[in-house]
């Protein structure tokens, strides 16, 4: 078996949309059983922070933290850290970074995501119609789907679409 990361995180994975509040689950160790969590939007501006005692020293325990968001996201695109702080300098170590999607940000309440498949002669327009009533809304699945797509306008037959509810 290989040595562990400190931190761990199982959930969200990356690019997940998340919701209000998010659920986030690992595995650490840390010094004086404490771990910190924030939220931060794409400008690395804090939404959230939070602490919370994982294990004792040296000790490897599974953790769950619900985060709740101060306030609506800016915009869809952000991250979640966890982290702990160095006993000899105050800096933060062995931090995971996961770049996720604010659900809330999207669309307002946010309930969750159904999928899509692609199919010959669908768009993003077409697709928010049907599901929105609104072809105008293709940027929300747009948003919801930047981790495969390159552009509103390329979308291809086969692909899975999340189309945020």
């Amino acid at each position: 078996m290989s040595r562990l990361a400190p931190i761990i995180i199982r959930s969200p994975h990356a690019n997940d949309i998340v919701d209000d509040p998010v659920q986030i689950s690992g595995l650490a160790v840390a010094f004086e059983s404490v771990i910190n969590v924030r939220a931060c939007d794409e400008t690395k501006n804090i939404i959230v922070e939070k602490f919370f005692n994982a294990t004792g020293s040296s000790m490897w325990k599974n953790f769950q933290i619900t985060l709740p968001l101060s306030q609506k996201p800016p915009t869809p695109f952000g991250s979640l850290e966890v982290f702990a702080i160095s006993a000899k300098d105050g800096s933060e170590i062995n931090k995971v970074i996961i770049p996720v999607v604010f659900g809330k940000a999207l669309i307002d309440p946010y309930h969750g995501f159904y999928q899509h498949e692609v199919v010959p002669g669908d768009t993003l327009s077409a697709i928010a119609k049907k599901a929105y009533g609104k072809s105008a809304f293709s940027d929300r699945i747009f948003e919801a789907n930047q981790d495969q797509l390159t552009s509103p306008n390329k979308i291809s037959p086969g692909q899975f679409l999340r189309i945020p509810i």
